[in-house]
């Protein structure tokens, strides 16, 4: 494969411990404030979009660039009890998304964002969400995506985008 050749494919449940590295930069930091510490992503609000990843409903890509995993989409669905930051139904999978640093800007996270959605259409499922803040550059990926906001706090949105099913 030549080189910088980008790859979207579905994880392999030996990389599924990068997910701890996506889930880590999936974490909106805003410009000139200080980064998390890396142990935030223990904190069972945050855990749970990757602990036991494998169960029947979850789902990831990830993005391979010269045998690198530099990117990941995921999607999970929480029950009610345990509900994630865009929860909307336990019929509706939640979506996280994060691209290594060094490889942002680059278009990397639409094209996994379109995979995951054309994967998504095939599927059950009758609409997908996500949880963003209202200053992160990816609230506009989502919304030219066909996301729309589901609800509001102050800082951050949840959005849905509704699946388009074959009429047949």
């Amino acid at each position: 494969m030549s080189k910088d050749v980008l790859v979207i494919r579905e994880i392999k449940s030996e990389e599924t411990a990068f997910l701890k590295e996506a889930l880590y930069g999936a974490i909106y930091v805003p410009a000139g404030k200080e980064p998390l510490p890396k142990e935030i992503i223990e904190l069972p609000q945050l855990n749970r979009y990757i602990s036991g990843f494998g169960r029947e409903d979850d789902f990831c890509l990830v993005a391979e660039q010269d045998g690198l995993v530099i990117g990941a989409i995921w999607i999970r669905v929480f029950p009610e009890a345990d509900k994630g930051y865009g929860y909307v139904d336990e019929s509706t999978p939640e979506l996280s998304m994060s691209v290594l640093e060094e490889y942002r800007n680059k278009e990397i996270g639409t094209q996994l964002l379109n995979a995951m959605i054309a994967n998504i259409e095939k599927m059950p499922w009758q609409q997908v969400s996500l949880s963003v803040d209202k200053e992160n550059y990816a609230f506009g990926l989502y919304k030219k995506h066909g996301f729309v906001v589901y609800s509001e706090t102050h800082d951050s949105v949840t959005m849905v985008r509704k699946t388009v099913k074959d009429a047949c």
